[in-house]
């Protein structure tokens, strides 16, 4: 047995459950460099990965050429929408933000624990023990969102199990692990089904290993608004959050009233505030060049489940009257060795000239000293276009979910997955090469429709702690990956 694996080593997820073995952050002593190229015109053009060019490689377990990967790099694919899970029910679809919660001794030996988001609005409601809302709306649909749980076997011929884990949710987009071993969910939703006998939708739920123990109760005071991403500081488990709304998106954290770093703890509540740039009330962040920085303080939010106001939810109506920052669409965020990165999929400018509407940045917040700093930014889709979900390798390396409709370089049309340079510069890691048509997904014993998915979003990126495996998800047609390979190569 690898020792990474040996369930007695838990407490490798104990502090930071992803980048516990980080051991060094990029970009710092490079970013002042990257900022004065960028500035006089270089710097924005894609880096030519250390991993090497990327080619088609066949799927370990359809045969099929679904991704494009460096020399030396292998995958299989699990839990594709439409097969069966272990309740009968079929695997949800729209496949999300993913994380791993937990290394663990399964009933085949070791396992890797991953809790994984459906960003489905209404349809079939997933059968899970903890349901939020079961309404059944006057079209017969119900919330169809929520999480389901991935056990990955590290031994050899066991099959990855899939078990429902929360249902009655909406439009779960991202969320993001806790220090203690568990997944919060966010819907990306204010819809409000109170009013047909069901409930008021927009909140933060916690998913445990274990998903009978998942409660499906919302933690309210982090707030009604359209989630994206989470982040947990472990040294004060100050949770961060981020805001997908066009041009009205606050960057927010949630101090908890119980801190002790246990499954339920935060549904005792909290004080949730969002981050006001100093001595730069209403600062608006949505044409970040690399190199800006900003010091951050926090202001209160009063009534964290406000109904939303016109243009904005209603935490952020309340941010903003007190100063806040706005970002465009604040999407992905990951914690690593006290620094929180973050992804605005929008700040730019379009050829339109308008704000908001751009290819994307990467902010980097310093929990030590509260300051924001933007790393990285696109100019042009080919850098990247419109990433969305991010994460961070045991090894300190940043991987970039592309969320744009697909990007054509030099290996061909696709979305991607995009690694960032100690210098904040992106290349290519991965690349969607997803086309199949109805016969070949019925060999391989798929319930997918045959079609051309390359323009669809990468999501869900995460690494298990000890670096062997990078899990990511397709949304659409609904597939998960596992890969592996020389990941020494290069920095991730």
């Amino acid at each position: 047995m690898n020792r990474d694996y040996d369930p007695a080593r838990r407490n490798l997820l104990k502090g930071s459950l992803i980048a516990a073995a980080v051991a060094g952050t990029p970009f710092l002593g490079a970013l002042d460099a990257y900022a004065q190229r960028h500035a006089s015109g270089q710097g924005r053009h894609l880096r030519r990965s250390s991993y090497g060019p990327i080619r088609p490689v066949k799927d370990q377990s359809t045969g099929l050429e679904l991704l494009q990967l460096p020399e030396g790099f292998q995958y299989r694919t699990f839990s594709w929408a439409g097969d069966l899970m272990e309740n009968g029910q079929p695997v949800p679809g729209y496949h999300d933000g993913m994380g791993v919660i937990g290394v663990r001794r399964g009933a085949h030996g070791p396992e890797i624990v991953l809790v994984r988001n459906h960003e489905a609005g209404t349809g079939e409601l997933i059968q899970a023990n903890g349901i939020y809302d079961g309404v059944t709306l006057a079209n017969g649909q119900r919330p169809a969102g929520g999480t389901t749980n991935l056990y990955y076997p590290l031994g050899r011929g066991h099959e990855v199990r899939t078990l429902p884990s929360l249902g009655g949710t909406r439009t779960n987009c991202a969320g993001g692990v806790t220090p203690w071993g568990t997944w919060l969910s966010c819907e990306e939703t204010t819809a409000d089904y109170s009013g047909v006998g069901g409930r008021r939708h927009g909140y933060v739920f916690e998913v445990t290993a274990d998903p009978v123990l998942t409660t499906g109760q919302p933690i309210v005071q982090m707030g009604r608004f359209a989630h994206e991403a989470v982040a947990v500081n472990p040294r004060n488990s100050y949770v961060y959050l981020t805001e997908d709304a066009r041009n009205a998106a606050g960057y927010y954290r949630f101090i908890p009233a119980n801190a002790s770093q246990q499954p339920g703890s935060l549904a005792a509540g909290g004080m949730l505030q969002a981050a006001r740039v100093r001595n730069l009330a209403n600062a608006d962040l949505l044409t970040p060049r690399p190199g800006d920085s900003y010091q951050l303080e926090w202001v209160d939010i009063a009534d964290p489940d406000m109904d939303p106001q016109p243009g904005a939810s209603g935490p952020f109506f309340q941010a903003r009257n007190a100063g806040a920052l706005r970002m465009s669409r604040g999407e992905g965020i990951w914690h690593s060795d006290g620094r929180l990165f973050i992804v605005d999929t929008s700040a730019g400018v379009d050829s339109q000239g308008r704000a908001g509407y751009g290819r994307g940045a990467v902010w980097m917040h310093d929990l030590r000293s509260d300051r924001l700093t933007c790393v990285f930014a696109s100019s042009d889709p080919e850098v990247a276009n419109n990433p969305d979900n991010i994460t961070v390798s045991p090894r300190g390396g940043v991987l970039m979910c592309e969320d744009g409709g697909g990007a054509n370089d030099e290996f061909g049309f696709g979305e991607r997955l995009l690694g960032l340079t100690r210098n904040g510069e992106a290349y290519i890691f991965a690349k969607n090469n997803i086309v199949f048509d109805d016969v070949q997904a019925a060999a391989a014993g798929k319930r997918a429709s045959g079609g051309d998915y390359r323009n669809r979003e990468f999501a869900g990126a995460c690494f298990d702690p000890s670096g062997r495996f990078l899990f990511v998800n397709c949304q659409t047609p609904g597939i998960t990956f596992a890969i592996w390979g020389p990941w020494q190569r290069g920095s991730l």
